[in-house]
């Protein structure tokens, strides 16, 4: 089942974004769902919001994202960001263009 995931990141800004997609993409860049290392990402939006930065994703499936979540769980703790918990929800509909 699809799920929707939202990344708040109190404080931050586009530089730990960058930052982070560097280092997933081992320095490629995102631009395109074939730039990460884990299949299963089915969208994703990122910007600022008042006091720091969003993501939102929606994933093929919880398991795909913690495939995913190993690989950027370590950039953030890193980057200081170790105790993000995301909020995780079931997606009733996707739509996609």
């Amino acid at each position: 089942m699809a799920i929707i995931v939202t990344f708040d990141l109190p404080g931050a800004g586009p530089e730990l974004y960058d930052t982070v997609i560097e280092r997933v993409t081992a320095g490629q860049g995102f631009t395109r769902f074939a730039d990460l290392p884990n299949p299963g990402l089915v969208s994703h939006a990122a910007g600022p919001v008042d006091g720091g930065f969003r993501v939102t994703e929606v994933w093929e499936s919880a398991e795909a994202l913690e495939t995913h979540a190993k690989t950027f769980g370590p950039i953030l703790a890193a980057l200081g960001h170790a105790d993000l918990q995301p909020t995780i929800i079931p997606a009733h509909n996707v739509v996609v263009r």
